[in-house]
């Protein structure tokens, strides 16, 4: 009888198929309930010889069924795995998808070169928050309650205090309160104007310089600026200082570039801080003075490159940013 029921326990493990199948046959002859265990309970009614001959036959069969059993599990595991294997498995012989890299873009170029050279001068690059408030974007830079600046058409305001800022000039204020002279500092950022054509756009790009120290004076700014200039477009350019008016410098001058085809672009403004900016930072204008300059990194960017539309910068085309892989 024994026999007969290891036999039909081997025939069940070999055609089953799965792990569920499996532990379904381990529950019916070794659970509890099972028939084994069944059987195990019947010993109690046999004779001492009888019941010590047929536990040592029944506890045979559970231990052999336990090893079938493993066995069986073991490989039915391998099999799922081997299947899944199979069907998961990536044909290496197949062109893979081509995901295009990506470059750096020709304003970071641009901001990069800019910070090499005035690194080289003793500049340090600050930067600064572009939501400003009143005081720091206006009022300490001597601009006018009534300046056009201030209207909504020219400046993006939440509130009647909070904007994003126009100018990355707000920074000299916050430099100059937080540290002492002498400082020579350097502003990359973004700035921010109601306007949009092919050479504005709401958002873009300024370097603001500052040199704040003793004896300072416009023959110090202008050598400065035009080192810089020879160095960014090389020496193929002829350089003009025409006289301007900005509330925050006195003496002020606006820098025009004239290429070999006598085409004249304005590139930048620099000029004297004015004493009053001086004065609402602390300073006194009377040991110290200070120069400051400002650019547009946008029209830098397009001068030298040759670029006509200024949109092109924020489309996102990667075939227009991949021009300047090798800069």
């Amino acid at each position: 009888m024994f026999n007969k029921l290891l036999e039909d326990i081997k025939i069940s493990i070999k055609k089953s198929e799965n792990i569920e199948e499996i532990e379904k046959i381990r529950i019916q002859y070794l659970g509890k309930k099972g028939i084994l265990s069944n059987h195990m309970k019947k010993l109690k009614f046999l004779d001492v010889d009888k019941k010590k001959e047929c536990s040592i036959i029944l506890n045979h069969i559970k231990n052999k069924i336990i090893i079938i059993i493993n066995q069986k599990k073991i490989f039915l595991k391998e099999k799922l795995l081997n299947q899944r294997i199979l069907n998961e498995k990536i044909d290496i012989s197949l062109p893979g998808r081509r995901i295009e890299n990506g470059f750096l873009h020709p304003i970071t170029h641009t901001i990069n070169d800019i910070k090499h050279f005035f690194y080289q001068l003793g500049f340090t690059t600050i930067y600064g928050p572009e939501i400003e408030d009143e005081y720091h974007n206006f009022d300490a830079l001597n601009i006018d309650k009534n300046h056009p600046a201030r209207d909504s058409h020219d400046t993006f305001w939440f509130d009647s205090n909070r904007l994003l800022r126009t100018q990355t000039s707000s920074m000299q204020i916050r430099a100059m309160n937080q540290d002492h002279p002498p400082m020579r500092l350097l502003v990359p950022g973004k700035v921010y104007r109601n306007d949009y054509d092919i050479t504005h756009t709401p958002m873009f790009h300024q370097i603001e310089g500052l040199i704040v120290d003793k004896n300072i004076n416009f023959s110090h700014l202008k050598w400065i600026i035009y080192h810089f200039l020879y160095y960014f477009f090389d020496k193929n350019i002829s350089i003009r200082f025409r006289p301007s008016y900005f509330p925050f410098t006195v003496l002020s001058a606006e820098v025009d570039v004239i290429d070999q085809n006598g085409v004249i672009l304005e590139i930048l403004g620099c000029g004297i801080v004015h004493p009053k900016v001086l004065q609402n930072v602390n300073i006194d204008s009377n040991v110290y003075s200070a120069c400051a300059f400002g650019l547009g990194i946008e029209r830098m960017t397009m001068i030298r490159y040759g670029i006509s539309d200024i949109r092109s910068f924020f489309e996102n085309d990667m075939r227009f940013l991949a021009q300047f892989k090798y800069i």
